[in-house]
């Protein structure tokens, strides 16, 4: 552990300590902010102070990311409800970009945008003794990128895996057909956003409708890789489908381009080299998932592991490109309507399960006004789900047979 986190985790069991004003049972108690008390101060040589005015004092925690340069606050538990972005980013010069909201059950977290390396200095709580008003307050120092880097990184438990990988998904019998549907984004990552609609809602609606659908289906067990409005990280969401046995993972999302007007339901393969500028742009920002909700991917594969995981992929990338094709016939049956372009590739993250036959589908994009109209309506819902389901079952029993005679 270096010396930045011992004093932060020293600063903590202070604050604890010292913070008399509130009962236990407060302090776990969900905090609000109050916008109009919260800020960020310009001060001399490049210093400035971040202060998040709270109703309570409650747990929290700071630490730093570098690649690129971010500050996360968790907190246990706050309610961001009317605070902009735009109140504690100041003019910019400190702070580039803020995001906040629920990360885990029981816990918010803060990811602020750096725009140059900063240390934190005297990171304090402070509340009223009066009405336990607590002020919580940061400094920024400038410093060197190398002397940054050595400050920043992650603790152990930034992800939480213990609440992100629910206990609850175990391995399902080797004769039960397993589909594993991912609900895109969730908690503090929104997803694209228009109307007041978010991308994380209308898909976490549509993967309950879906699993409804395939559960009335025979001999099938449906699992999500979240139930609820939470962060989950692109490796979870994958590890999901491996702890559950899956035979398909199944990925939802529909997210906004303005390049060329992109509208229409599509689906997406894993591929090294994406098959248009515009599914390299859609696969660029699925992959920041994880740096945006504060957290870093796992790495690359050493070089042994990818050689395994290719041998793997020469089985599983057929199967995965039928499923596609089966799924896409459904869902033009259906009625669609399916982009001009509808199958495509790129480098999706949540899609490289060696062994699991993937797909990631955009049901729509919330930039196209027709896309939104159909996600929101209820009907067109129900059809959309049908055709899925009609695509999954055609490809199990396909698959089913094409295996049994490889075997044969």
């Amino acid at each position: 552990m270096t010396l930045h986190f011992r004093a932060i985790l020293a600063m903590l069991v202070a604050i604890l300590l010292s913070v008399t004003v509130a009962s236990a049972q407060d302090l776990h108690a969900v905090a609000r902010v109050d916008p109009d008390e919260s800020g960020l101060t310009n001060g001399w040589f490049g210093r400035a102070t971040l202060t998040i005015a709270l109703s309570h004092g409650v747990p929290f925690r700071v630490f730093t990311l570098d690649a690129p340069a971010r500050l996360v606050i968790d907190f246990r538990e706050v309610d961001f409800s009317g605070l902009s972005p735009d109140t504690l980013k100041g003019d910019g010069t400190v702070l580039t970009d803020v995001r906040f909201g629920r990360f885990q059950p029981g816990w918010s977290r803060l990811i602020a945008d750096l725009a140059q390396p900063y240390l934190t200095k005297d990171i304090t709580l402070r509340a009223d003794n009066g009405d336990g008003i607590a002020q919580l307050e940061l400094q920024f120092v400038p410093t060197e990128p190398e002397v940054f880097a050595a400050a920043a990184g992650a603790p152990k438990d930034a992800l939480w895996p213990d609440e992100a990988l629910d206990r609850r998904i175990a391995p399902v019998e080797d004769d039960q057909f397993v589909v594993v549907i991912d609900p895109g984004h969730g908690g503090i990552d929104p997803g694209a956003e228009r109307d007041g609609e978010t991308e994380k809602d209308l898909m976490l609606r549509f993967a309950q409708s879906l699993r409804d659908a395939l559960e009335r289906a025979d001999d099938v067990e449906v699992l999500l890789t979240r139930d609820d409005d939470r962060f989950v990280s692109l490796e979870a969401r994958v590890a999901h489908a491996h702890q559950a046995n899956a035979d398909l993972f199944l990925s939802l999302h529909a997210d906004a381009l303005s390049q060329g007007g992109a509208q229409g339901a599509t689906l997406y393969l894993l591929s090294d080299e994406a098959s248009d500028a515009a599914t390299a742009h859609l696969a660029a920002r699925h992959n920041r998932a994880d740096i945006i909700a504060g957290a870093d991917l796992t790495g690359s594969d050493d070089e042994i592991a990818s050689v395994l995981l290719d041998l793997a992929r020469q089985e599983t990338e057929p199967r995965s490109e039928q499923l596609a094709q089966m799924l896409l016939s459904g869902m033009r049956d259906a009625g669609g309507p399916m982009n001009r372009r509808p199958l495509r590739k790129a480098g999706f993250s949540v899609l490289k399960s060696a062994d699991i036959p993937s797909v990631l589908v955009e049901l729509g994009f919330l930039s196209s006004t027709r896309d939104l109209n159909n996600l929101k309506d209820s009907a067109w819902r129900d059809r959309m789900v049908g055709g899925i389901v009609a695509g999954i079952l055609d490809w199990r029993d396909a698959d089913a047979a094409r295996r049994s005679l490889v075997r044969q």
